[in-house]
């Protein structure tokens, strides 16, 4: 199957929102992956917010899917007002947890396709740094013939090349970047947490990504507790470059563009 991106009536739109908040649009099915705007929770580890984040629209028929159950990607208050039946996706191991919060919200396992008008969502492998403690995954999202993924806050991990066999390749890859060292909660140890800038682009690569934008970054730092990589976007950029994917750096609530591509599907 040829497909022109330039070409199709209707295309994904994307933006970057707060933090690792993405939001998704084809035709009239609003999507939100991991939006932020409460964020009083997050202070007293995470430190203040550097700026205000931009606003998120939750308008009749939105749907949300969260990576996993960190406050700076589940933001329950939030989550909360969404009151219409089935709007609200997670990963099955943390259907309970959202349960507990009183969201009623619709479980996939692992490789579980769903629809969601005409967008497909499905999660896919991803790990987290506290380990089973705190599950998380990844997102593939694809429709009018685009196909992204959305990492959370992962850490490297081996799983990249099985994903890109099973779903990619991808148009795009949402990655976080600030490789963060973090000390609280007895959680202790001079090792990124998230990707670093390379990595996250290794990553994008080994997903066979066209494009990688950056997200998970520049937003919270405060040392010894949370302590970001220096000079994210220099080296974010360059790995990019070296790696020959082309990069996105956007602020908050900007457009984040697909590649225009003309290719061949099997």
């Amino acid at each position: 199957m040829t497909v022109d991106m330039s070409q199709t009536a209707e295309t994904l739109r994307l933006r970057r929102l707060g933090w690792a908040g993405v939001e998704v649009r084809l035709g009239g099915t609003h999507l939100l992956i991991d939006p932020l705007r409460n964020v009083a929770e997050l202070e007293p580890v995470l430190g203040p917010p550097k700026r205000r984040l931009p606003a998120v629209e939750t308008p009749e028929g939105t749907h949300v899917v969260i990576t996993h159950t960190h406050p700076d990607h589940y933001d329950r208050a939030l989550l909360a007002q969404m009151t219409d039946p089935g709007t609200v996706g997670c990963y099955s191991a943390v259907v309970s947890e959202l349960a507990d919060d009183g969201i009623a919200a619709v479980p996939q396992e692992l490789g579980q396709s769903r629809g969601i008008g005409p967008l497909t969502v499905t999660p896919v492998t991803s790990l987290d740094w506290r380990g089973t403690d705190s599950l998380q995954v990844a997102w593939v999202v694809e429709g009018a013939g685009a196909r992204i993924i959305h990492c959370g806050d992962t850490m490297w991990h081996g799983n990249w090349w099985q994903i890109a066999r099973d779903h990619g390749p991808f148009d795009l890859a949402f990655v976080p970047v600030n490789g963060v060292i973090a000390q609280f909660e007895g959680y202790e140890a001079n090792v990124p947490v998230t990707m670093t800038p390379e990595q996250a682009v290794e990553a994008a690569g080994a997903l066979g990504a066209d494009a990688v934008c950056a997200i998970h970054y520049e937003l919270f730092d405060n040392p010894p507790v949370y302590t970001e990589q220096p000079d994210i976007v220099r080296r974010f950029r360059r790995a990019a470059d070296t790696r020959g994917i082309t990069a996105h750096v956007v602020g908050d609530g900007e457009v984040v563009p697909l590649p225009a591509r003309t290719g061949t599907d099997a």
